[in-house]
This record gives structure tokens, sequence and C-alpha cells, in this order.
């Protein structure tokens, strides 16, 4: 997968590019990420790329031949979809980041300051617009980071083990379930009895469980979208309680 990124500010990205999945992913082929300034468009001497807004008002709107430029220089064959960062676009869930991940080019476009001159839009440069959310940010590039670890994680081979993806958040409209390590014992409270069995059967019943616990408690809303199933609901024989000290050997 290759994703190009239109922004103001280049350097924010340097970082991020470069650290934990990203830039492992990066480094090894899997997924290759561009940026480009945007201001390297602009026909202005001093690279302005925003003007004050027709009719007043505060703040600054990025200038539609800029946008344009930068947007049209980058659809050769095959075409990447474009896409804006923008508080007015639709919310990003996991059923979006599937679809944004099924292409092979994908162009991230980074509003800023009061977002961009309304004719980009209307001359039908943009395929997409795509919020992280019902607040406000200074610009796209916080919200083109996260949609980019989100699309990271669904190329192949960028997580390690394919079972992690598939039992993430969200995946199947369920929260995760609770996760546990060493130390066994912490501060009075022990580690579910059943996640200490070995038995794999009974482990997955729990796991299954609680997240429908959670699922059910935190985010009703997404069992509208997935009621739950026969079954879900059940839960493991002799289980331990639930967060009580258990008093059984210690894990080498």
């Amino acid at each position: 997968m290759r994703i190009e990124i239109l922004t103001l500010f280049p350097g924010y990205f340097r970082s991020p590019l470069e650290e934990s999945l990203l830039g492992r992913a990066i480094g090894s082929g899997l997924l290759e990420v561009a940026v480009t300034d945007m201001r390297l468009y602009s026909q202005d001497r001093h690279r302005k790329a925003d003007d004050e807004p027709y009719g007043g008002g505060p703040g600054m709107v990025l200038m539609a031949p800029v946008v344009a430029a930068a947007i049209e220089a980058r659809q050769d064959v095959p075409p990447a979809w474009r896409v804006l960062l923008t508080p007015d676009g639709r919310r990003l869930d996991q059923a979006l980041v599937e679809n944004l991940a099924q292409r092979d080019r994908l162009l991230l476009v980074c509003g800023r300051y009061e977002g961009i001159d309304e004719r980009v839009r209307e001359l039908g440069l943009l395929d997409e617009e795509v919020s992280v959310g019902d607040f406000v940010l200074s610009g796209g590039e916080a919200a083109a980071l996260v949609l980019l670890e989100a699309l990271s994680r669904r190329v192949p081979g960028v997580v390690g083990r394919a079972e992690s993806v598939e039992r993430e958040s969200f995946v199947r409209d369920r929260l995760d379930y609770p996760h546990y390590t060493r130390p066994r014992e912490f501060r009075g409270l022990g580690v579910p009895e059943v996640l200490l069995s070995g038995d794999h059967a009974r482990i997955e019943r729990w796991r299954r469980a609680r997240s429908l616990e959670r699922t059910r408690a935190r985010r009703p809303d997404l069992l509208a979208r997935r009621p739950e199933e026969p079954g879900e609901a059940e839960e493991p024989q002799a289980e331990g309680a639930k967060g009580r000290l258990q008093r059984s050997s210690p894990i080498d």
C-alpha cells in the first residue's frame, strides 16, 4: 500500500514515521508513505498557501490553487483515492478503515486553519472526507496519523500475528476483553483462574463473555449493529472469582 500525505507541516510526521510498527513497516517495504509540503505548489514567491476569508471572519483559509495543484500533481496511474481529513467528514470507524485498506493508493489531504477553499470540493478533486471525532484539532495532521496507524495494521505482515488484528476492539463490533500479564499478584489482586488453567476452550469462552460484558456496559450502540449471538455470554465452568487473589504457584 502507498499512502501520500499533503500538508503544510511535513516535519510533523518525521518522528512518528520512524517509530514502532509504522517505522518497521516502512523500513521493510510493506508500507510506502510519502509526505509532501503543499507550499511547494504555491505561485507566491513567499510560498504563501493561505489567505483571509472572503466575507470577513477569523482565521485563514487554504487557497484553492495551492491545494488543487498539489492534488492534481499526484493523479498518475493508478490514481490515488483522495481523502480530506476534516471535521465535516464521515466519522472514522473500523468499517471505514477496512474499506480504505482495500485501496492500493491513498492521498491524505490535511486541512488547516478554517479549512480549504470550498472550490476544491466543487471541482470534484476529493473522493472522500473523513473525521476522527466530534472535536476540533489545529489541523488534519494528527487525524492523518490516526488513520495511517489504523490502516497500517490491516496491511499483511505489519502486525506480527494476524490473530492479534482479528481479535482487536471494533473488528467484530465488540470491545476487547481484559488482558493480564506478569506478575501474577499485584497489590492484592490476582489473575482470573481460567487464564491460568491451560484450557484453551474455557479461556476462549471466558474472553467472549468478558468482551460482550464490556461492550454491553460501555458501548451498547455496538450491539445494535451486531446483536448478541447464542452462547456468546456463556461462562466457562469452575471460573475463579474475577479480580480476587488466586493462591496458586508462581509462573516461571
